[in-house]
């Protein structure tokens, strides 16, 4: 039985149903039961529950050879970091009761950062209270910059005729397409081939700048001149405030771009087999952005 936390999610889907589809045994958890549906309706079991309630996280990890644990988003929350800590507690009383021996947790490049890196050093605390469970082995996934952060520029794209955020244009950072990510887990779940407390990296298909990854979304949608332009820090908070991020959020991601603009998230395995993955900023691009 392998139980999923934030199934109806980028990662958590393709989890479940790449799992399904293999013939697999799987719970799915989430707070929405109309949105489990689908993934009940390709046989999984589903628990509606929230991953703060440890009640909640004990009943659907009962039984499970394996779990997939994460931190589902939620930036309308008033305190963020207390938000991750409550996740990360839940999620670990569950883990001890239930004795679960294998846990995939996803956390985020940078994770050893112990503050002053946003939502990132929140995760670097989920991580350490997952590394407390003397019952279980666990693997934390530390996967770059998602592409589909970008996603959240679409109207900006289609309106403004622009792309951009606060992180610097010329910083190359490796970014990651989130089915890769899945896709990862999915081996590592089903050969549960690690012990004790374990990291791994995942750096995406290759680095790039902002820059090179707006020409690459210019060029998808038909715009080969389409701009980047880094956003001053005001500016962009608020920017997220008015896509509904709670004062608490916002600050916190501006800490992380800051943490990214000035060196201090940094990958700490150099790129290799292991932590290169296949899907290309061109081919995410293709696929999601250009009707922007």
């Amino acid at each position: 039985m392998y139980v999923i936390v934030g199934a109806t999610g980028h990662t958590g889907r393709v989890i479940a149903e790449t799992l399904l589809t293999q013939g697999e045994q799987v719970r799915v958890i989430g707070r929405d039961a109309a949105r489990l549906t689908p993934l009940m309706a390709l046989g999984a079991e589903a628990c509606v529950g929230s991953a703060d309630d440890p009640d909640a996280m004990t009943t659907a990890f009962t039984g499970a050879t394996a779990v997939y644990t994460m931190v589902p988003p939620n930036y309308a929350v008033s305190n963020l970091r207390a938000y991750q800590q409550a996740i990360g507690e839940a999620l670990a009383t569950a883990l001890e009761r239930t004795k679960v021996p294998f846990v995939v947790n996803l956390s985020s490049l940078g994770a050893h950062v112990a503050s002053g890196a946003g939502p990132i050093s929140g995760l670097h605390h989920v991580e350490q209270r997952l590394n407390r469970l003397t019952q279980s082995h666990v693997l934390h996934l530390r996967p770059s910059y998602f592409m589909e952060n970008l996603l959240w520029n679409r109207d900006l794209i289609a309106t403004q005729r622009i792309n951009g955020t606060p992180l610097r244009g010329d910083l190359a950072i490796p970014m990651i397409a989130t089915q890769d990510i899945a896709r990862y887990a999915v081996e590592r779940l089903r050969r549960r081939d690690f012990s004790g407390i374990q990291t791994q990296e995942l750096h995406g298909q290759r680095n790039l700048t902002m820059t090179e990854a707006t020409a690459i979304i210019g060029k998808a949608i038909g715009q080969p001149a389409l701009p980047y332009v880094q956003f001053p820090y005001d500016a962009a908070e608020q920017a997220m405030l008015g896509l509904g991020m709670s004062p608490d959020a916002v600050t916190n991601f501006i800490e992380m771009y800051r943490a990214f603009n000035e060196g201090r998230v940094l990958p700490l395995e150099s790129r290799s087999q292991a932590n290169t993955t296949p899907t290309s900023f061109e081919a995410f691009a293709a696929a999601h952005m250009r009707y922007a």
